[in-house]
């Protein structure tokens, strides 16, 4: 379950990174409704970074190199692409809002992407919020085979190598679930995201 707070149409880039901070997050109820609101999952779902799993066939896949994998190189098209409904996701909340917030915390800092290219195309990738030490995966899209999950793959590998503590996927899915990703109470969620915010800023 996860609590569904009133929309603030006046929400800002800062107010946006403030509510990050407390373990809150905003949608909107489809692409199409202008308004916000805030979300504060019960259950968060959780990918720790010193357990991530990649299967036998994704890592055999990962080193075939089907992608040429980039980080925040398109990060508006990222957005847009994860905004366009799809077969297996019919509608999506990434409403005009949500771009225009998101699309200012990248040129803070503070949202960044994963793609990746076959050729001049971009065929996959992800986009999420950084903060401290801590990574809000937000969400991914994929028109190859695999190529969400490697740009995932590929997520983690930076998120480690750079010292974050807290990799937050909002709410889990199977898919999730194949790579690690566990449901974590509220209560102990809120001492993970201190931890994590305990850090300064990481580079991404």
């Amino acid at each position: 379950m996860a609590r569904r707070r009133g929309g603030n149409p006046e929400i800002t880039p800062d107010l946006l990174l403030r509510a990050y901070s407390i373990g809150l997050f905003p949608m909107a109820d489809s692409a199409d409704d202008p308004e916000l609101f805030w979300v504060e999952p019960d259950m968060r779902g959780v990918i720790p970074l010193d357990s991530f799993h990649v299967s036998r066939s994704l890592a055999k896949a990962i080193r075939q190199k089907p992608f040429e994998i980039s980080f925040d190189k398109a990060f508006d098209a990222v957005v847009a692409a994860c905004a366009q409904a799809a077969p297996d996701r019919p509608s999506t909340w990434i409403n005009g809002k949500i771009k225009s917030l998101y699309g200012t915390l990248h040129r803070m800092g503070h949202a960044h992407s994963v793609e990746a290219w076959e050729g001049d195309q971009l065929v996959g990738g992800l986009y999420g919020v950084s903060l401290g030490a801590a990574f809000f995966g937000e969400s991914m899209f994929s028109r190859r085979t695999n190529a969400s999950k490697i740009c995932l793959v590929h997520l983690v590998e930076r998120l480690r190598a750079n010292g974050f503590r807290l990799l937050d996927t909002q709410f889990t899915t199977d898919h999730l679930k194949t790579f690690g990703a566990i449901d974590v109470p509220k209560i102990d969620y809120e001492d993970m995201l201190a931890n994590a915010l305990a850090s300064p800023h990481l580079p991404f």
